[in-house]
């Protein structure tokens, strides 16, 4: 077997999934979404559309300066808006803006078709197998 590839494939198949989500946006008439936004969009929609920076990092692995410009650039094409908490006011919160609900399903319509595609031709116990495997690979590039 030619493990040595491993880098390789990996970078490919990444890069395939997003030209796929990018494809999908921009049928769906959301094109000025980018695959990064998803996290964040399907964070807010598990949780009734508002969360805090800081519970939106925990949910999605991401640190402070990165959801701080992702919640930015999603605050200026209109899907969020933030607001400080007024019994704390080092605590911002993330909602969806009406734009943002209006997308809710299309974006769940993509979220699915990933999904599906992601899995065919996997049998139940090879995706869980394969999500097994994939959660060591990532646990190995763990900081110490």
């Amino acid at each position: 077997m030619k493990d040595k590839y491993i880098v390789y494939f990996i970078s490919k198949t990444k890069k395939k999934m997003t030209d796929f989500i990018e494809r999908r946006l921009k049928e769906k008439e959301m094109g000025d979404l980018a695959p990064s936004y998803g996290n964040i969009l399907t964070a807010l929609y598990d949780n009734n559309g508002k969360l805090s920076m800081k519970e939106i990092g925990q949910l999605i692995g991401k640190d402070k300066s990165t959801i701080t410009a992702l919640v930015n650039k999603l605050s200026k094409l209109g899907y969020v808006k933030t607001e400080k908490s007024k019994e704390d006011r080092r605590v911002t919160y993330v909602k969806t803006t009406e734009k943002g609900r209006e997308v809710e399903d299309k974006f769940n319509d993509i979220s699915k078709e990933v999904y599906l595609t992601a899995y065919k031709n996997f049998s139940i116990e090879e995706r869980e197998v394969l999500l097994k495997l994939l959660k060591k690979l990532n646990n190995n590039f763990d900081l110490e």
